[in-house]
Parts: structure tokens; C-alpha cells; sequence
């Protein structure tokens, strides 16, 4: 929106535990003056095995063991690209945005540059609006940024932080639990930045 886009937001119901992040989606759309936001449903039952998608895989708490970790939902960010991508095309749409970061490269195979170029191609082979010459560009503004610009950012935009869910393990109100990867990553941003945590967390920290 600050470059002057109309914004419309897709969320989606994977069947994720951290579920309140798609209300915060959704008021966080609205009030800043999203065109339209819709949550998409998926079949959860396809993506088992996942720390954040299935009760039976604890998520890591206070760190974890290097490599892939186990919040990684497989293709995640290609279901999620692909689903914007049709959306786009309806809409007649020629940019999409997505969050990944370079924090995650080391974990997250679907956060790198390479694959968020890759996926541009395909999309410029795959849809009508490409080959009519109406290109998709797949956009991702906080690819390069550590943590603490993000926050920075997200204050000079006139996001609230507080306003936003990243805990994997949020509970229905949207409070964090403060020992999730994203928990520590977060907290570790605000604390680079020198700037308060207005995290809501369940405990008082």
C-alpha cells in the first residue's frame, strides 16, 4: 500500500495450531485499508506431520536441532503462492507479495531467493495473463531485512506489532507463548532494535 498498490489480502486455514493468526490477518487488513481479505480453506489432513499442523509433533521449545526443523509444512509456500497466483489472475493482478525472510533460509527450503524466483518463472509459463503479456512478479520486501529493520519498518508504516501473531503456538486470543522459534526471533528483533516488546504474551515476561 505504501508503494500504491490496492491491496487484497489472502489468508490461509491450513489447519495450523496457531489459528489466531487469521483473525489478526484479518483485523490487521482492515485496518489498514486492505481492498479485500479472504481465508482460503484447505484440507488440513494433507499436511500431518508437521509441528504445526499435527498434535503429535511437539513444537520445539528454547531451540532446536540444526536442519530443516520440524514447524516446516511441506510445500507450504507453494500452495500458498499458487492459491495468491489464481486469486491474482482473477483480479487481473501482476504483483505478489509474500513475507518470507532470511532468517529462515537455513531452515525453510521455500524462504530463498531461488525458489521465490523459480516460482515467478513458472508462474510466467503457466497462466494466461503471461502469455497475453501481463507478467507476474512475485515480490518479497522483507527477503533481505534481519529482524530489528522489520520492526523499525513495520513502526514507520504505522503497523501496531502488537496487532500481529508470529508465535506457533499462539492460543485464541492471539497471546504468545515466548519460547517458540518464532517467539525468540521476535523478542531477539525488538531487542536489537531497541525498541519495546509489545508482544502479548500468555505469561508476563
Amino acid at each position: 500500500m505504501h508503494e500504491g498498490y490496492a491491496c487484497h489480502a489472502l489468508s490461509v486455514d491450513y489447519g495450523q495450531r496457531h489459528v489466531a493468526e487469521l483473525s489478526a490477518a484479518a483485523r490487521l487488513a482492515a485496518a489498514l485499508g486492505a481492498r479485500e481479505h479472504r481465508i482460503a480453506r484447505l484440507d488440513a489432513s494433507i499436511f500431518q506431520g508437521s509441528a504445526l499442523t499435527d498434535a503429535a509433533v511437539a513444537v520445539p521449545l528454547d531451540g532446536g536441532p540444526a536442519g530443516i526443523p520440524v514447524t516446516y509444512v511441506p510445500a507450504r509456500n507453494t500452495i500458498l503462492l499458487s492459491l495468491a497466483l489464481g486469486w491474482a489472475e482473477v483480479l487481473d493482478a501482476q504483483q505478489l507479495f509474500i513475507g518470507a525472510n532470511a532468517v529462515d533460509y537455513s531452515g525453510y527450503p521455500d524462504c530463498r531467493p531461488g525458489y521465490l524466483r523459480a516460482f515467478e518463472a513458472m508462474a510466467n509459463l503457466a497462466t494466461k495473463a503471461a502469455l497475453e503479456g501481463r507478467r507476474i512478479a512475485v515480490r518479497a520486501p522483507l527477503i533481505d531485512l534481519p529482524k530489528a529493520e522489520i520492526v523499525r519498518r513495520a513502526l514507520a508504516l504505522g503497523v501496531d506489532p502488537a496487532m500481529t501473531v508470529s508465535c506457533y503456538q499462539a492460543d485464541d486470543e492471539g497471546r504468545a507463548c515466548g519460547r517458540c522459534d518464532a517467539c525468540r526471533i521476535r523478542r531477539a528483533g525488538f531487542e536489537t532494535a531497541g525498541i519495546a516488546d509489545t508482544t502479548r504474551y500468555r505469561e508476563a515476561r
